[in-house]
């Protein structure tokens, strides 16, 4: 997801490419877009943009011409700011008319021959924009361009429940921290050994005796935003979670190209940059609205019940000789869970059997070797070759009752003819 860098990064590109470019007509909206339409028309305007923390606004602004027949559309056409918010995959791009990107959902269109056309592209469709727009009442000062202010707003309204979050979470609400994200998050946490579920006040009332000193950063009036977010963070206070805000992320600005881009594969030196997020070793945990943490160590006291690091379920899943519970996470091979329930409703049945026999026969039971393993197998096998030689021994020896009786009525016989 873009956070504050790439939508610094996105007005820098746009204040770079449309520089002196002059557009015309109307503003056309994708028909798939849901959405707003952006009513303005002129036969000659200027585009400029203005980031702050993850918003961006482009000015549209009506010039004079030349053609006096040009003047009555460019002077009835107010100046008008559209405001963009990117969602999960929101950019800018400036094309040429033939290779206007699949996705780009709201079109600018230059004067020129051949067109050119700055497009906002978003894939995902979670962006917007909003006509006539002002950036949003209930997300405060830019972590970057307006740090003086961002400060003011946080340590003198620690008494918020936001702030009872976990760090890690509070860190992602845009009220108090506009334009910190996810990777920004963990590089900053990373960087203090800060634990991501750790209570935010906690970590926080710690700055409030440094109040006064924290306000040495002053932002200039009138400057650029690239002159702002090109000047190197000045070292006038210690590094703390504040501080980190504002400069972790005017490093990213200042790596150059267009930040987190992970659809156009164009990010390879912010991932170098990266010390912690998506780094391997590092382990990741879903925070209490879904989101993936990065950290190092231990989470933190205020950790969800029951997490397991992906980090953990790795190793588990390489350790395939494991004797404890945790042998279940080992990827099984295809049919094994069958011949596990086989296996169980088996055992069940024995044991319904088992349940249902009474005397000589349930003793004989269960004075029986089990048959599944292999030392019981070989024992069965040897008691029954020894009771059928016995039988067939006692057979050999044996006569049948029949032959029996006929020479005990025999001998009767006979001694009552001797009497």
């Amino acid at each position: 997801m873009p956070e504050g860098p790439e939508l610094h990064l996105a007005s820098v590109f746009v204040n770079t490419a449309c520089a002196g470019v002059i557009f015309s007509g109307s503003v056309e909206k994708s028909e798939v877009s849901k959405g707003a339409e952006v009513h303005f028309n002129s036969e000659a305007y200027q585009i400029r943009a203005t980031s702050r923390g993850k918003e961006v606004r482009l000015t549209l602004t009506p010039i004079k011409t030349d053609q006096r027949k040009d003047s009555k559309s460019g002077l009835n056409q107010a100046p008008m700011d559209v405001v963009f918010r990117f969602g999960m995959s929101g950019n800018f791009t400036f094309t040429t008319k033939s290779d206007l990107p699949k996705h780009a959902h709201l079109r600018f269109y230059t004067k020129e021959d051949p067109q050119r056309v700055l497009s906002f592209v978003d894939v995902r469709r979670f962006g917007s924009w909003q006509p006539d727009g002002h950036w949003q009442k209930d997300r405060g000062p830019c972590v970057m361009l307006e740090y003086k202010s961002f400060r003011e707003n946080v340590l003198s309204n620690l008494s918020d429940k936001a702030f009872d979050r976990p760090v890690c979470e509070a860190l992602l609400n845009q009220k108090y921290f506009n334009g910190i994200g996810n990777y920004l998050r963990a590089e900053i946490l990373y960087r203090l050994k800060i634990p991501p579920f750790v209570k935010a006040r906690t970590v926080l009332e710690e700055l409030k005796p440094q109040y006064e000193e924290t306000m040495n950063i002053k932002e200039e009036p009138g400057t650029d935003v690239e002159e702002k977010a090109g000047v190197d963070e000045k070292k006038t206070e210690s590094q703390d979670l504040l501080s980190l805000c504002h400069t972790v992320p005017l490093e990213v600005v200042n790596l150059g190209g267009k930040g987190y881009d992970p659809q156009k594969r164009d990010y390879t030196e912010l991932m170098s940059w990266m010390q912690c997020y998506s780094v391997d070793g590092m382990n990741s945990l879903r925070d209490h609205n879904g989101r993936t943490i990065w950290f190092k160590d231990v989470p933190g006291p205020m950790a969800p019940k029951g997490f397991k690091s992906s980090k953990a379920k790795r190793k588990i899943k390489k350790d395939v000789y494991t004797d404890t519970g945790k042998e279940k996470l080992v990827k099984k091979e295809a049919g094994a869970g069958k011949r596990v329930k086989d296996v169980a409703k088996k055992q069940s049945g024995a044991r319904r059997q088992n349940a249902s026999k009474t005397g000589a026969g349930a003793e004989a039971d269960r004075k029986r070797p089990n048959t599944r393993s292999s030392t019981g197998l070989r024992q069965t096998k040897a008691e029954s070759t020894t009771r059928q030689k016995a039988n067939t021994k006692a057979k050999a020896t044996s006569k049948p009752r029949s032959c029996l009786a006929v020479s005990q009525g025999s001998n009767l016989l006979t001694g009552i003819l001797k009497s």
